[in-house]
């Protein structure tokens, strides 16, 4: 019997080797999950058998690397999904990974109240996740990718942008490329698109105060801490607050929109600032998490939503995360015609380079 036993160790040893080892994000991602589950009903953890992780396959740890997206450069402003999770010995690792690392599994909580379905977001198909999961594991993420940029005031900061719209009664698509080039300290007119369209836009400093910053030395001066962040967005008229415990339930909707404001009019910031923001919404009652929907390039993701019951509508603009490692992909939102007609547009977005330049309409 010992000899028997001291074999399958041995066995469970040479499984392990071959098994790659989740990185920070998914042990994040599974480790909340499988909390989530055991305190919120230990009868469903009990019924994640064996035999059931094998049918779903849904273990993280059992995920292949793409070498295309592995071998794509780190400066990449969205990196490929990763390969299909093999279907190979799942009963026999599940076994080996639970005496190796439970914390990898990744457990879905149906019973979260905090993470239903946005009206913002339109799939009788989709499933609720965590909110905390989901903005936490990427925002771990992002801090272990995201590259130190350090414009001069001088220059211009340069983004390319995609935008594909689907008209909602008749189904008929079409794409944009957006390339804006923003003055660094502000002290400068900046080149701005939208749809396709572009204009000059008044340097910063005649502006005056506005939301998000125009300049670069603003958005340096932001909290990276959530908590600090929170209480920064805050509207000068909401009063001071000496912790997050103590905002109002009727002040919760404009730090979203102060947030969601941040994350989709500013596409490069100052290092650790974007993780920031999605650890602040994180801790936003009211925002939702749901899978099922797709970025513009087709990849399966979670949407982040929120709707503000103040007003008839609220901030719809959605983000859109990786379903599989919970990397940024980009937003959905809706618009309708400037023109009128009551024409409705769907529209997803993302980014697809950015670069420090020294001059308006200068490529990298």
């Amino acid at each position: 019997m010992r000899s028997s036993r001291v074999d399958d160790m041995a066995l469970l040893r040479q499984m392990r080797a071959e098994i790659p080892r989740p990185d920070p994000a998914r042990i994040l991602s599974g480790r909340e999950r499988l909390v989530e589950a055991i305190n919120g009903d230990p009868a469903r953890l009990r019924a994640f058998s064996i035999r059931q992780l094998s049918e779903r396959n849904d273990m993280t740890f059992m995920k292949k690397p793409d070498a295309r997206a592995s071998a794509q450069p780190d400066d990449s402003p969205t990196r490929a999904r990763a390969g299909r999770r093999p279907a190979l010995r799942v009963v026999l690792v599940a076994t080996a990974a639970f005496a190796v690392g439970a914390t990898a599994v990744s457990v879905l909580d149906d019973n979260d109240a905090h993470t239903a379905v946005s009206a913002s977001v339109d799939s009788s198909r989709m499933q609720r996740v965590s909110v905390a999961t989901v903005l936490n594991a990427a925002a771990v993420l992002e801090r272990r990718q995201e590259k130190t940029v350090a414009p001069r005031d001088d220059q211009f900061i340069y983004t390319k942008e995609i935008i594909s719209e689907r008209e909602q009664k008749t189904g008929s698509r079409k794409s944009y490329v957006d390339e804006n080039w923003t003055s660094v300290d502000g002290s400068k007119r900046s080149w701005v698109m939208e749809l396709g369209k572009g204009w000059w836009s008044a340097p910063a400093r005649q502006q005056g105060e506005t939301w998000p910053p125009a300049d670069w030395g603003s958005l340096k001066k932001l909290p990276t801490e959530p908590d600090e962040l929170i209480l920064a967005v805050m509207s000068p008229g909401a009063g001071t607050h000496k912790s997050v415990a103590d905002i109002k339930k009727s002040e919760w909707p404009d730090v979203h929109f102060a947030l969601a404001s941040l994350l989709y009019r500013v596409p490069v910031m100052p290092e650790g600032l974007r993780p920031a923001a999605f650890e602040a919404l994180a801790k936003i009652p009211g925002v939702t998490a749901s899978s099922g929907v797709k970025d513009a390039k087709g990849r399966a993701g979670v949407a982040i939503a929120y709707t503000d019951k103040r007003q008839q509508s609220g901030w719809d603009t959605v983000l859109i995360f990786a379903e599989d490692t919970h990397e940024f992909l980009g937003f959905k939102n809706t618009r309708s015609s400037d023109s009128g007609g009551g024409k409705n547009y769907d529209q997803l977005s993302y980014l697809d380079s950015y670069a420090v330049v020294d001059k308006v309409k200068q490529r990298p």
